[in-house]
C-alpha cells in the first residue's frame, strides 16, 4: 500500500488550466456522468476527444429524458443507460463496470461531469499528475466559483471526509477526478447518489492512496440560491451523512467492519 496522507496536496494546474492540452491517451478511458445534458453533452464529448486523442469515452446516462443518450452516441461515445434514474453513484458504478468488462483495459481513468461543455478539455493536468506519480487520485478544484449556495453541503462533505479518513480536501465533491485503473478498482462500487465523491475520497485515502487537488479553469451548470438549488443541496447533505454513517468505526463502504 502507498503512504496515506492526513491532508491533500493543493496546487495549481501545470498550465494554469487556461488552454486545451493535446496528449496521447491510448491508455485512457473517460467516464462522463450525465443526466438531461442534451444541450451540452456533444460539446463536452468533442472537447474531451480533442484533448485526449485515442481515449475511449463512456457516458453514464442516468435515465435522461431529453435525448442525452442519443446525442452522446452521435458524438462518438459509448453510452451506458438504464431504464430509470439510479443516482449518480449507482449509474457511474454501472458505467465503470461496463468499462472494466471491455477486453482492452486502459491504464488510466478520468471521471468528469457531462455539463463541462468546452472546458472539459482542460482536465489534462489531472491525468498528467497521476502519470507523473505526483498523486494517486487527482481532483480538480474550480479556479472560479460558479453558483452554489452558502457552502453548507461542501463543508459537511469535507467534515465527513476528515472524520473518516483524516484528509482535508478543498474540493470534496468535485466530480472531475483522474486515477490509475488500480485505484478505480479499489474505490468501486461508488457510494450511492450524491455521496459518490465523498465516499470515493474516504475509500481511496483509507486504502493508502495519495490525494492531490489542482486548480483548473472549468465551467458548469451550477445550482444557485433558488428553491431547486436548496432542494438539491439538501439531498446532497443526506447522501453525505449516509456515507459517513456507513463508514463509521473503521467500517467499509458496505457498513461492515473489515476482517
Amino acid at each position: 500500500m502507498l503512504g496515506s496522507p492526513v491532508e491533500s496536496d493543493h496546487r495549481p494546474a501545470s498550465d494554469g488550466g487556461c488552454r486545451v492540452r493535446m496528449m496521447s491517451a491510448e491508455n485512457l478511458a473517460v467516464l462522463i456522468a450525465a443526466r438531461n445534458e442534451a444541450d451540452v453533452i456533444s460539446e463536452t464529448i468533442g472537447s474531451l476527444a480533442a484533448a485526449f486523442p485515442g481515449a475511449v469515452l463512456w457516458v453514464a446516462d442516468d435515465g435522461s429524458d431529453d435525448g442525452t443518450a442519443e446525442a452522446a452516441m452521435a458524438a462518438g461515445a459509448k453510452v451506458i443507460r438504464r431504464g430509470r434514474p439510479h443516482g449518480k453513484g449507482g449509474n457511474m458504478t454501472a458505467c465503470a463496470e461496463a468499462m472494466l468488462s471491455d477486453p482492452d483495459l486502459p491504464e488510466y481513468v478520468l471521471l468528469c461531469d457531462g455539463d463541462l461543455a468546452g472546458s472539459a478539455g482542460r482536465l489534462g493536468p489531472l491525468v498528467d499528475a497521476v502519470k507523473a506519480d505526483d498523486c494517486d487520485l487527482a481532483v480538480a478544484m474550480f479556479a472560479k466559483r460558479v453558483g452554489g449556495g452558502f457552502g453548507f453541503a461542501l463543508g459537511f462533505s469535507a467534515w465527513v471526509i476528515r472524520k473518516r479518513s483524516g484528509a482535508e480536501p478543498q474540493a470534496p465533491i468535485s466530480g472531475q477526478r483522474a486515477m490509475r485503473l488500480e485505484v478505480l478498482r479499489a474505490v468501486l462500487p461508488f457510494a450511492p447518489a450524491y455521496g459518490m465523491e465523498t465516499g470515493m475520497t474516504i475509500d481511496a485515502v483509507r486504502a493508502g492512496y495519495r490525494l492531490g487537488e489542482y486548480e483548473v479553469e472549468l465551467t458548469h451548470k451550477a445550482t444557485g440560491k433558488t428553491l431547486k438549488g436548496f432542494i438539491h443541496r439538501f439531498r446532497q447533505l443526506i447522501d453525505f451523512a449516509r456515507v459517513g454513517w456507513a463508514r463509521r468505526g473503521g467500517r467499509g463502504p458496505d457498513g461492515n467492519r473489515p476482517g
